[in-house]
């Protein structure tokens, strides 16, 4: 069991703490509730952007890695279409000097044109070098306008395209983080070598005069049922064909999740998986294969993408693996091979524990999705699907209707 305890300022920030005495350092986290599913259809890439902003210098603080350097500490963050998290990791003695940095971004950000300019080139250049110039770049774009003809989940986090960062105003900015970027929106962890009365006292000081800010409440539209299976071809300069397909599943709180998370390892979970074993070492149609799910807050998508071997026939490649995802929906799986995967997913659970600094990166997502205890129930709802339900599910998810298709071919 991991242990924490929870409380809220004033402003309605949400404060949760995770002692941990075996280890000499502290991890801050704050996460925002903000993400690029949040963001104007015609102004998207908004969210990313904020997180390389964030970094920029703030009111008092012209610099924010410097100071934290200094304390013998390391940061870094992610955005996702769902969230923005910043963490920094430092020796539990300089744990002020984290709340200081932390605080005074959140208060606010040193707007200016000459930081903007900066950070809106690190991420076009960004945008170019994964999604424009490399080979299968913009697949993740071409999948998600195929299988959303609704919800934001339909552009990436990058962005929809490169002329919104490009055409980003100060102003755009400014509004953007004035409406996300306020205590009520945010979670803060502490983690490490810490108490919870330090850290109500370090809260309090630091983070308890920020003008609390409007809840930001999401109304985003759902996205339809698929009944109909989308496809696309596509042709680019890339080495080997690639078949790439992709259908809906369920949000990050359904206890369906569980299940497809298991399916999903199943199939590709390494070099025993079914996928691999079947359609790369026996029948070598493809040279790799993989199959993941975005595992996001509202209804995401299961995919599963494969580069071809040279001469192989996409159809041919397809059918066999139409063929293996049928044996799943009519055989279902064993009890043995049920419980391999169980067994791989508590370890890979067990080893993310190990790090405080995931530890507290858990604990800030849980409490955003809800419930912070879903760390230590996790584990228990994996353990309770049944074989039972892993077929039932891949006979729901695995439908023909609920199928897109991209056929991406090395241009000859």
């Amino acid at each position: 069991m991991i242990q924490y305890e929870k409380f809220t300022l004033e402003n309605g920030l949400r404060v949760v703490v995770h002692p941990d005495e075996s280890t000499p350092m502290v991890v801050v986290n704050v996460i925002y509730d903000v993400g690029a599913r949040d963001e104007n259809p015609e102004k998207t890439g908004f969210a990313h952007l904020f997180e390389h902003l964030m970094f920029g210098g703030s009111i008092n603080i012209p610099e924010y890695d410097e100071p934290l350097q200094m304390a013998g500490g390391e940061n870094n963050a992610f955005t996702t279409n769902d969230l923005t998290n910043y963490y920094c990791q430092l020796p539990a003695e300089n744990i002020e000097t984290a709340f200081w940095l932390e605080s005074d971004r959140m208060l606010s950000l040193a707007f200016d044109n000459k930081s903007l300019e900066v950070q809106r080139k690190v991420v076009c250049e960004e945008f170019k070098e994964h999604y424009i110039n490399k080979p299968y770049g913009d697949v993740g774009h071409k999948m998600r306008e195929l299988a959303y003809t609704a919800h934001p989940y339909k552009w990436m986090t990058i962005g929809k395209e490169l002329k919104h960062v490009e055409d980003a105003t100060l102003q755009d900015v400014k509004d953007f983080f004035y409406k996300h970027y306020t205590p009520i929106n945010a979670i803060l962890v502490v983690a490490g070598k810490i108490t919870v009365e330090e850290v109500k006292v370090l809260a309090n000081k630091w983070f308890g005069p920020i003008p609390s800010g409007t809840k930001y409440n999401r109304q985003l539209p759902v996205e339809p049922p698929q009944t109909a299976p989308r496809s696309m071809e596509m042709k680019a300069n890339v080495p080997l064909d690639a078949l790439f397909k992709s259908w809906h599943i369920y949000s990050r709180l359904d206890k369906r999740y569980y299940v497809t998370d298991l399916i999903t390892e199943i199939l590709s979970g390494g070099g025993s998986s079914r996928l691999y074993q079947a359609l790369v070492k026996e029948k070598q149609l493809f040279s790799s294969i993989d199959c993941s799910h975005y595992g996001s807050s509202d209804a995401g998508l299961l995919v599963i993408e494969g580069k071809l071997v040279k001469g192989v026939a996409m159809k041919d490649a397809e059918e066999a693996l139409n063929i293996e995802l049928n044996k799943l929906q009519d055989e279902g799986i064993s009890e043995l091979e049920l419980q391999k995967v169980k067994n791989k997913t508590e370890s890979m659970m067990a080893f993310e524990d190990m790090s405080v600094m995931n530890r507290a990166s858990s604990l800030a997502i849980y409490e955003l999705l809800g419930d912070a205890d879903l760390i230590n129930k996790e584990l228990e709802r994996y353990h309770a699907v049944t074989s039972e339900e892993l077929m039932n599910e891949s006979r729901v998810i695995f439908n023909e209707n609920n199928c897109n298709t991209l056929y991406y071919y090395a241009a000859s």
